[in-house]
């Protein structure tokens, strides 16, 4: 079986930059996904606007062409997998990545498909996949959607959004001008300041004039089949009638998966160990790279900021096998 330089564990953007790395020192690589390439991307709300502009999200110095100030998501979709087709990556798509062994100084890598073997494994497997549940009566009903992808389903439907980030804002909006009756429950005092620039004002107006119903300082405490129960800032109980919950309530990296490859997990945020300046976990040639570095704090890393990630990963493991060959002539 071969052996090679680098295996990559999902083809998001970063996974990407890492192979396009790998290529261009000629490493041997491989990327195996477990659904299309840059399947998180391909799982956003259909509409989605990103906050970075074009040239951000550009990754190995191929520029990303589009006529709008922002690309949206049927944009990033065509430059990213026009890239894999471009410079023919290396992908194993539709496979999962069940466990990550190592004896001695080769990885094993077991997948719902077969086994490879590798001297170094990049994990860039993103956030996306696990929805962070609010663990309350109710919460696996079917009219329970931790994903939003588009607002069609719920005209003249009555909705709560839970949260007021991006995707919360998104949705909300997107629903009310649809002929939704939206309702927001946020635990906090506001709107989240991170909520894109020209958004915010649009939300904010929406709940001034009544249009959206907010309830800030609030939170959903059981849904029901017909309405839903949440708990006010006074701590005073309400029910108010409900079609479907948009639990925006964001995504979690899969910390089962990077215990089980022995990753140290650190605090309360289960931040998981590397050295920033190689990228290399506590277990030697196994490496991060994107947003998984952040752990629960998925606001650490975007595309824009983990790109160098590739890199930083290629130098050490070129800097290591070179020392490797010096020291075996």
């Amino acid at each position: 079986m071969e052996i090679l330089d680098i295996l990559i564990i999902g083809a998001g953007p970063i996974g990407l930059n890492c192979a396009l790395e790998a290529q261009k020192n000629n490493l041997t690589y491989l990327i195996i996904e477990k659904g299309t390439i840059v399947n998180s991307l391909y799982n956003y709300p259909l509409y989605m606007r990103f906050f970075s502009t074009a040239e951000k999200l550009e990754i190995a110095e191929i520029p990303f062409i589009t006529t709008a100030p922002k690309p949206g998501r049927q944009d990033a979709l065509e430059y990213y997998q026009g890239i894999a087709r471009q410079k023919e990556l290396h992908l194993n798509l539709y496979e999962k990545v069940l466990n990550v062994t190592k004896t001695d100084d080769i990885f094993e890598i077991e997948t719902s498909k077969s086994k490879y073997l590798a001297k170094n494994v990049i994990i860039s497997t993103g956030f996306y996949d696990i929805p962070n549940m609010m663990n309350i009566p109710g919460e696996h009903l079917d009219k329970v959607k931790h994903y939003y992808t588009e607002p069609y389903p719920y005209a003249q439907q009555k909705i709560v959004v839970v949260g007021s980030s991006n995707s919360a804002v998104d949705a909300a909006l997107e629903t009310y001008r649809k002929g939704a009756e939206v309702t927001m429950i946020i635990r906090h005092a506001e709107i989240s300041k991170s909520v894109k620039y020209w958004v915010k004002p649009d939300i904010e107006n929406r709940i001034a004039e009544g249009s959206i119903a907010a309830h800030f300082n609030s939170e959903l405490v059981e849904i029901k089949e017909n309405s839903v129960v949440f708990k006010d800032e006074k701590g005073e109980t309400h029910e108010i009638e409900n079609d479907f919950v948009l639990a925006m309530t964001g995504y979690l990296p899969d910390f089962n998966f990077l215990r089980n490859t022995g990753i140290d997990l650190q605090g309360e945020h289960l931040n998981p160990f590397y050295d920033p300046e190689t990228m290399e976990t506590n277990i030697p040639n196994l490496y991060l790279a994107g947003v998984v570095c952040g752990g629960k704090d998925t606001h650490l890393w975007f595309i824009e900021t983990s790109r160098i990630h590739a890199d930083i990963i290629v130098k050490n493991i070129l800097a290591s096998k070179n020392m490797t060959q010096n020291i075996t002539k």
